[in-house]
């Protein structure tokens, strides 16, 4: 493991603050280190492998795309990319026509904004205090964390931030000069803060008021993480562009914008991507979508969500502030820094990451067994047990 760990030490970027630990294979909700080691993973790639890792299916969907076709630009048709646009209009809430694909959220995110400002003619944006939108330069400017935005400022412009779930507040700041506010259902990187009902529909309703459009964020929350297949159906949203991405293609890069019918036809040439809805992608995203729905993962991540948020609201300790959620987007709100704990819990098998420098967040595949995740529930009570003594030493 260490020749993995010095070689990529030398060569890469260094952007990314590493662990300790070479993750070479993974079944499920299983990973393995270059020992053998296993570990239960609630990572997940960050939201990216809701149906677990190479899961057999999806496996056996790209296998067989990559022999017949894996590149094929938007100014052709193809089969595979057909009925992939055609089944996430069906599945998405009411009131998309069309889907735009890319390669990733953030790209996702940048496609929202263009779009949502070439419809209104109107370049504000209103986002989020908390929210993260990735690190693009557009969708950085709707990102909140200035230890984020700030080394590459001036930005672009046109972007405030209110804060979240405040409704009253966010109502004011949408006038006739905005062309959109951004939202996510569920604030993964702001410490796993679910929003509000009246938050989100406030927010829905200014905007048609307003005549500006709803950006919904569901890169981290979608493909049945919050135990709906989208977040915003919990609270009967009908966003005009939806934001998807992370879990779309069982592991592989892919990002999508899903576009309302009140945007109507989009002008050609407005945007592009090369890579965007490429065959192999689309395979593996269509393996994706008959996996969720065939194994029932969007009901079982409900199931499962509600019993770990129950175990964890009923922790007596002084060390936990607050336990949040929505299905199995789960957050552990601590009264000491989490960055400890996460080091504990990885020394016994088991990965989670932070949401800020005090909070816990958990992201399991949606297939991952019950046994797992109980001993992963028990590990965690026993992490953040007591006075915090044992779980804050270094």
């Amino acid at each position: 493991m260490n020749d993995i760990l010095d070689l990529e030490a030398r060569y890469d970027s260094g952007v990314y603050p590493k662990r300790d630990l070479a993750l070479v294979r993974g079944e499920g909700a299983i990973v393995y280190d270059t020992a053998g080691r296993r570990y239960i993973d609630c990572i997940a790639g960050i939201g990216a492998a809701n149906v677990g890792h190479a899961h057999p299916r999806v496996v056996a969907a790209i296998r067989k795309q990559a022999g017949r076709l894996m590149v094929c630009p938007g100014i052709f048709s193809n089969d595979v990319r057909a009925e992939l646009l055609q089944r996430l209009v069906k599945v998405a809430p009411g009131g998309m026509a069309r889907a735009f694909l890319c390669n990733s959220g953030a790209e996702a995110v940048e496609a929202a904004i263009k779009l949502a400002r070439l419809h209104t003619g109107r370049h504000e944006i209103v986002a989020a205090m908390r929210g993260f939108h990735g690190r693009t330069m557009g969708a950085l400017s709707a990102t909140w964390e200035k230890d984020y935005r700030t080394p590459f400022e001036p930005l672009v412009p046109g972007f405030s931030h209110v804060p979240y779930n405040d409704t009253d507040v966010l109502a004011a700041a949408i006038t006739e000069r905005t062309a959109a506010v951004l939202l996510e259902v569920v604030q993964g990187e702001g410490g796993v803060r679910p929003g509000s009902r009246e938050f989100l529909q406030g927010a829905q309703a200014a905007c048609q008021v307003q005549g500006a459009l709803l950006i919904i964020d569901e890169v981290q929350s979608g493909y049945g993480r919050t135990g709906r297949l989208f977040a915003c159906e919990h609270h009967d949203l009908r966003p005009d562009l939806l934001c998807v991405a992370k879990s779309m293609a069982g592991g592989l890069p892919m990002g999508g914008v899903l576009i309302g019918e009140a945007l109507g036809e989009i002008p050609r040439k407005v945007h592009g991507s090369t890579m965007g809805g490429n065959p192999l992608a689309c395979a593996g995203a269509l393996a994706t979508l008959d996996v969720l729905q065939e194994q029932d993962l969007v009901g079982r991540a409900a199931r499962l969500g509600r019993h770990a948020l129950e175990r964890f609201s009923a922790i007596a300790s002084p060390v936990v502030r607050e336990a949040r959620g929505l299905g199995l987007f789960l957050g552990l709100e601590l009264r000491i820094k989490s960055a400890p704990v996460v080091r504990r819990l990885q020394d016994e098998g088991i990965l989670v990451l932070q949401a800020g420098p005090t909070v816990i967040r958990m992201l399991p595949p949606l297939v991952i067994e019950e046994a797992d995740l109980e001993h992963v529930l028990t590990a965690v009570e026993a992490a953040v047990a007591g006075d915090g003594t044992a779980a804050s030493a270094p």
